[in-house]
């Protein structure tokens, strides 16, 4: 009886880390080095969701600084017409922010992966 109740947990664990780690649906994924490519594009949405001070401290030109508390309060402020493309420090933060935006109705989302932890600008 112990091992199916250690076998669900595992289960469970496993299900709970994959929903947390793996891309979402309907999220892409970019490398720094293919966001290197694409910086500056007029025709995207560069958000940042890291905090006030982690963006003061560095950033990348050309992306806005909405926090992930901020983001429902400034919705407003994307379009739903253009891609979106989401940094945070390492990707965790920024990919939570990709899930909200494509269950807010945003069709095209971009998460960076490794944030700006893998960015050398």
């Amino acid at each position: 009886m112990d091992w199916i109740i250690n076998g669900l947990i595992v289960i469970l664990l496993v299900w709970f880390l994959a929903g947390r780690i793996l891309p979402t649906k309907g999220v892409k994924q970019m490398t720094t080095g293919e966001l290197r490519n694409i910086a500056g594009d007029k025709n995207r949405q560069f958000i940042d969701v890291r905090t006030p001070g982690e963006y003061s401290g560095n950033h990348i030109k050309g992306f806005k600084n909405i926090t992930v508390h901020e983001l429902r309060g400034r919705m407003d402020e994307l379009s739903k017409d253009k891609e979106v493309v989401v940094i945070c420090q390492s990707g965790m933060r920024s990919n939570k922010v990709s899930k909200i935006l494509v269950k807010k109705g945003f069709t095209d989302v971009t998460n960076v992966q490794g944030g700006m932890s893998s960015w050398r600008g």
